[in-house]
């Protein structure tokens, strides 16, 4: 029997593949954080500190300092998924405290930015950053929605690492407005896409109902 969107395999995203390639790097890592007995939520806290040091430095304008440090947090992100893993203890809390905590994260540092534009009265840099944090904002709503309804919502062109890989370097190379601006336009667009996909999903569901119902 053919399957339908919902039950074929979740497709790969970037983050997924990027957790790939670097698993040579992220597994010994993990294993060395591990060995000092640094648990994965612990590093999920020490993430968002260092985030939130970040958005401090970006809400004082000093950019390449807030830059660095949104750069080196990115890899250490991706570090409490990979000590849980290695642990045999990737729980769905665990999970759950990631997520939120990288939503968080993600937020204050757009949160740093708005402050920084608000307060030298630059309106166009804090469109930018309330459009950027809308459109990821969104990006993983409807990707959480989704899930909680049964569909997958696993595809699109600008997911958290994406974004992070866009405004890091930004801020560090003084590009912020390009980065900002590639942020607003694509993740709203990556928030579309998949909402589309879930239609999809959702009409074939729908069809699938009416088939049988009339057989």
């Amino acid at each position: 029997m053919e399957k339908t969107a919902a039950e074929l395999p979740a497709r790969k995203t970037f983050t997924d593949y990027l957790r790939l390639w670097f698993k040579w790097v992220l597994d010994p890592l993990g294993n060395f954080f591990n060995r000092l007995g640094l648990t994965p939520n612990m590093m999920t806290v020490i993430g968002m500190i260092g985030n939130c040091i970040g958005a401090y430095f970006l809400a004082r304008g000093e950019f390449l300092t807030g830059g660095l440090f949104v750069l080196i947090m990115t890899p250490i992100d991706a570090l409490d998924g990979t000590m849980a893993r290695l642990r045999g203890e990737p729980g769905d809390f665990g999970a759950f405290v990631d997520s939120v905590s990288d939503r968080y994260s993600e937020l204050i540092i757009y949160g740093g930015l708005l402050y920084h534009f608000l307060s030298i009265g630059e309106p166009l840099g804090g469109m930018l950053t309330f459009i950027a944090a809308a459109g990821s904002v969104l990006v993983s709503y409807v990707k959480a929605r989704a899930e909680g309804l049964g569909y997958g919502a696993k595809v699109g062109l600008l997911t958290r690492v994406e974004r992070y890989l866009v405004l890091a370097p930004s801020l560090v190379f003084g590009k912020l407005y390009i980065g900002l601006g590639i942020i607003a336009v694509f993740a709203n667009i990556t928030a579309f896409q998949r909402i589309w996909h879930v239609r999809a999903q959702a009409h074939e569901k729908m069809q699938l109902v009416k088939k049988k119902g009339a057989g």
